[in-house]
């Protein structure tokens, strides 16, 4: 049985520019760009209409913002989920500027130590791992044999590439920067023992922003 999941980065944010830590607090939805951006993925969508099963959209409001253009394109419903949020960053740190943020803690932006929380109350790098991999591992297990959409975030991207390839908490970082709106898209199976086998078909697709 073969799962395709597409995961799509939400459109430029506030909190891209300013630039601002963005957690539920400091999330504060897309720009304008953002959302000619979302448009314009909305109308790639409905133009190639592809055949998607499910669209899950991470529950903060620039990938909620986005997600309602995908919903709109692809003709569903979506299930919203706090499982694809990006790392959290912890009340502490959540809607301070970056720079001020630097001025009050001791802890790099983002922490150079993957098992320190970005604040008191946050998550480490290794612990967002664990979380948002166990979110992907989830969506595949419930969709065998289907087509998979999840409006989602640059670290959730990031961490479909360390569970596809066995990286732990521990390891460096991937360092991916997909574009805003951009697909990408993992083809799963299992082999011959259950175990799992991620293909990477697309990174980064946003062709419709081309022009």
């Amino acid at each position: 049985m073969v799962t395709d999941l597409l995961l799509i980065r939400h459109g430029q944010a506030v909190s891209n520019v300013e630039p601002v830590i963005a957690g539920l607090h400091g999330d504060r939805g897309l720009t304008d760009l953002g959302r000619r951006q979302a448009a314009l993925l909305e109308q790639r969508l409905r133009t190639e209409s592809p055949h998607v099963d499910a669209l899950y959209v991470s529950t903060l409001p620039r990938a909620l913002e986005t997600g309602a253009y995908v919903a709109r394109g692809l003709g569903l419903t979506a299930v919203e989920t706090d499982d694809l949020h990006e790392l959290r960053p912890g009340d502490a740190a959540d809607d301070l500027g970056i720079e001020e943020w630097r001025s009050r803690s001791e802890v790099e932006v983002p922490p150079r130590d993957p098992f320190r929380p970005f604040s008191p109350d946050g998550e480490s790098w290794a612990a967002f791992l664990a979380r948002a991999g166990a979110a992907l591992e989830d969506l595949v297990a419930r969709h065998p044999s289907q087509t998979v959409v999840a409006v989602c975030h640059q670290g959730v991207v990031e961490a479909s590439f360390a569970l596809a390839y066995g990286h732990d908490g521990a390891a460096r970082r991937v360092g991916i920067d997909p574009p805003n709106t951009s697909l990408t898209h993992w083809r799963h199976r299992r082999d011959a023992g259950g175990g799992p086998l991620w293909a990477l078909v697309a990174f980064g697709d946003a062709r419709h922003l081309d022009g």
